[in-house]
């Protein structure tokens, strides 16, 4: 009798938990499909059109980034100049070591050795610290036309009554439907030009 009573008691909280279970799948399936049907009914028809340019393409197109890029030249030839002259430093000293190691007394050999040790940490730091600074340099140097390429981009997104602008590099946008997708690079550059020709006179 005690068996029974334990058995019907277990079958009686499997029911419940299977219930509470089926109840819980129940209303997750109906916020579901309530939730697609509102998300259906609120999607917009895709009337509003975008645009489309390559970023890098209309940056390299601005009438001042060649001369961005000359003075980022001559800053890199300058880093690389220096590079140059500190390894054959280095170069020349671990060849006088290799060469005299043998004739040494042990402690300027020692110092010999700390001397090309601290010489290499050097060099190796001046080289990070050289990537660095010309990272930062070309930030800076390209911040104001990367600003300016970004304003007209709004001011054209606004004029041309544009939900938004899209950037194609790297095979971002591989297909774009002509009645909805608009190129406008070569609006870009225009306005780019003249208005870099304004500034400047």
């Amino acid at each position: 009798m005690e068996n029974f009573i334990i058995l019907r008691s277990q079958t009686k909280r499997e029911y419940n938990m299977k219930r509470r279970l089926l109840t819980v799948c129940m209303v997750a399936m109906m916020a579901v499909s309530s939730f697609a049907q509102t998300d259906s009914l609120s999607m917009p028809t895709p009337t509003s059109k975008f645009g489309y340019v390559s970023y890098e393409q209309v940056l390299r197109a601005m009438p001042d980034y060649a001369l961005v890029q000359q003075k980022l030249q001559a800053l890199r030839t300058q880093y690389d100049a220096e590079l140059q002259r500190v390894t054959q430093d280095f170069n020349i000293k671990y060849e006088e070591f290799l060469q005299g190691q043998r004739d040494f007394p042990e402690t300027i050999l020692r110092k010999r050795q700390t001397e090309l040790k601290d010489l290499l940490e050097r060099n190796l730091a001046f080289k990070a610290e050289s990537r660095e600074q010309l990272k930062q340099a070309e930030a800076e140097a390209m911040a104001p036309l990367r600003q300016m390429l970004n304003e007209t981009l709004e001011a054209i997104g606004l004029e041309q009554g544009l939900a938004f602008i899209l950037n194609t590099d790297a095979g971002a946008l591989p297909f774009v439907h002509p009645a909805m997708g608009v190129d406008v690079s070569e609006l870009v550059i225009q306005r780019l030009t003249r208005s870099v020709e304004t500034l400047r006179r």
